[in-house]
């Protein structure tokens, strides 16, 4: 399964963005190959828009779920329309391997 999180910067020891459309990077990790990729988010400096076009930049790498410190009420919808499901974690000073760590756990304990 692919995850995306929202990043302040495009290393395994950035932090987790609290900014969902407007984040600085999106990381894209596969659950199942552990392959992690790291995608500079295009709209974060958009004027308008923003959230609905990171919706789709995530949804086109094909990811089931999303790692945020928080989402628009118009992202909500949109992700529920595609049957993608959110994660609102609150903790800013978490680090993006922490979170990698925390989704490897929970798939062996789902094993």
């Amino acid at each position: 399964m692919k995850v995306a999180i929202t990043s302040t910067g495009n290393t395994p020891d950035s932090k987790l963005d609290q900014r969902f459309g407007r984040c600085t990077c999106f990381v894209i990790y596969d659950t199942e190959t552990k392959g992690i990729e790291f995608i500079p988010n295009a709209n974060k400096d958009a004027r308008e828009g923003a959230g609905p076009a990171s919706v789709q930049l995530v949804a086109s790498r094909g990811v089931e779920k999303v790692i945020s410190g928080e989402f628009g009420i118009k992202i909500k919808s949109l992700f529920d329309s595609l049957k993608i499901q959110l994660i609102v974690l609150k903790e800013p000073e978490k680090k993006i391997i922490e979170i990698i760590d925390m989704l490897n756990k929970q798939q062996s304990n789902e094993l």
